[in-house]
């Protein structure tokens, strides 16, 4: 299994997806902050990998904290937890992590427990391994939705690269593969840095899926010519009437598709849902360098000089997608009355 984020000899190791495809590595951060850095500038990317990073990252501040009064070691794993969630701003998963952090930590030191850093490294841990299980169940949820012959279009990288593995939209795919189905997936480029091209057809050359990668702007004339019969992506946030975050892009390919008829789903986990936003129009959409239209990998692609706009994220309306695939199920037609009994789920969890 492809692990892009993990635990390992007291460190955080993550694979470098700004390297890849071209070259397979990993960074090992032994400070917080060097999580941090990964986060923003790509290394890990994906909302539940930034979540499980955060964790991580978060676990190995508490583990550089001396050992010092109950409220003091809060105050300074709080501190620690601020200067994560400031990384990125749109993925709920990260902050979803840090409160999840925060609530272990206010227990441990309510019943007295001591050595509250390696109770905190072992939730970390804890949250990893539970995001591969939850994957793999949403894979198996979505399965039904996938027929054996589809030709299967994705944007950006929703596999286990933007997991701790196996993955939300391509775990879908990867779990109706599993079950015998011939899919044929087609990967948009995903400008303007490229996941789709980068990783997204690198999971899928792993994985022996058939895939073909396409530029963004094809993705209408392919469903015109009928070579195209699901959409799948992932989400980054989604609001308490459906309304969801993606990858700058994701709007475009939604009304494509509701234009043409073919079915679009969202596969995420109930951490990317944000409960407390009414709507789309509350996502915060982070603005990203103008250096990643402007130029690739070093390499100027436009005058110097020229303004550019870089939003990293969309809000695709509720109204346009098929079904949202969850770990505790398929909500069809996604609204805010179909959606409150997976939120009264969180707030039990």
């Amino acid at each position: 299994m492809i692990r892009p984020v993990l635990w390992k000899n007291n460190a955080v190791v993550l694979i470098d997806q700004n390297a890849l495809p071209q070259i397979e590595r990993h960074v090992i951060c032994t400070d917080y902050r060097q999580v941090i850095a990964c986060i923003k500038d790509l290394t890990v990317r994906g909302a539940p990998a930034i979540g499980v990073a955060a964790a991580l990252g978060a676990a190995l501040g508490a583990g550089s904290l001396r050992e010092t009064s109950a409220e003091t070691f809060r105050m300074r794993f709080k501190k620690i937890c601020n200067e994560i969630a400031a990384a990125r701003p749109t993925a709920r998963n990260l902050f979803w992590a840090l409160e999840r952090m925060e609530k272990c930590l206010d227990a441990a030191l309510a019943e007295g427990r001591k050595n509250p850093a390696k109770l905190l490294i072992d939730e970390a841990k804890r949250l990893c391994a539970e995001d591969i299980e939850i994957n793999k169940t949403m894979g198996k949820n979505g399965c039904a939705l996938l027929a054996d012959g589809d030709h299967v279009l994705t944007h950006c990288n929703a596999g286990a690269l933007a997991t701790a593995g196996f993955g939300t939209a391509l775990g879908v795919v990867r779990a109706a593969r599993d079950e015998g189905k011939k899919l044929h997936v087609y990967v948009d480029e995903t400008r303007p840095v490229l996941q789709g091209a980068r990783l997204t057809a690198w999971e899928m050359k792993k994985e022996k899926i058939p895939a073909t990668l396409i530029c963004d702007n094809m993705a209408g004339f392919l469903m015109q010519q009928g070579k195209i019969n699901k959409v799948i992506v992932g989400a980054d946030r989604i609001a308490q009437n459906g309304d969801t975050a993606n990858k700058i892009g994701t709007y475009s390919l939604a009304v494509l598709a509701a234009a043409h008829g073919v079915p679009f789903y969202v596969a995420a986990p109930v951490s990317t849902f944000d409960f407390s936003l009414k709507s789309g129009a509350d996502i915060p959409i982070e603005e990203r360098s103008s250096e990643e239209v402007a130029s690739f990998r070093g390499k100027r692609a436009a005058p110097q000089g020229m303004p550019v706009y870089n939003p990293a994220f969309d809000v695709t309306p509720a109204t346009l997608i098929t079904a949202i695939i969850t770990e505790y199920g398929v909500i069809a037609k996604p609204t805010r009355k179909n959606l409150a009994g997976l939120q009264k789920e969180k707030r039990r969890r």
